[in-house]
């Protein structure tokens, strides 16, 4: 099966799953960080890093509840690798990075932490807490840290029930644009 078509399956079926204790299903999430970006005219590379930042939940099912009981699923290396397949580091880089833009936010906008929902909060102390002063330094300077620190922000974002989107087919040629 060609990827866009598993990626499209992916999305559409297991997707349709709520996304952890978010109000929001997996499918709904990525639409709404995907639109995030497309509205401010960003590159299909970081529409669909948005669009696909989550993933890793999805390509290896059965890590919902992790984050609860302690444990980090580590589902931005699992979705980067298997992006990596596919996708230049245009798209894979923000994905790889989103977690750690999350960090990087705690420590860089100390109010940003009071933003986040309940479940992020949540997964940031299993993901390793607020980075140091130090720490947020060598993040930033990385390749695509910027890209992943906007993705944070969709991400963050996306999260409104019954928010309207375009649908996922409208993704799909920007997704046919980013590959490799």
């Amino acid at each position: 099966m060609p990827i866009l078509d598993v990626i499209m399956e992916l999305l559409a079926k297991a997707g349709a799953e709520r996304y952890g204790m978010e109000p929001v299903s997996q499918l709904e999430h990525a639409l709404q960080c995907a639109m995030h970006a497309e509205r401010m005219e960003s590159p299909p590379a970081l529409i669909a890093a948005c669009l696909l930042h989550d993933i890793g939940h999805l390509v290896d099912a059965g890590d919902e509840g992790l984050a609860e009981r302690g444990i980090d699923a580590c589902h931005e290396e699992i979705a980067a690798n298997w992006l990596a397949q596919y996708f230049s580091a245009a798209v894979v880089q923000p994905v790889r990075l989103h977690v750690n833009a999350k960090r990087y936010l705690c420590q860089a906008e100390p109010q940003y932490w009071a933003g986040l929902s309940q479940a992020s909060k949540t997964s940031l102390e299993v993901q390793g807490g607020i980075y140091s002063v130090a720490e947020a330094e060598a993040f930033i300077a990385q390749p695509y840290a910027a890209d992943a620190v906007m993705l944070r922000r969709w991400d963050d974002a996306a999260k409104s029930p019954r928010l309207r989107t375009p649908d996922l087919a409208h993704y799909r040629p920007i997704l046919a644009t980013a590959l490799q």
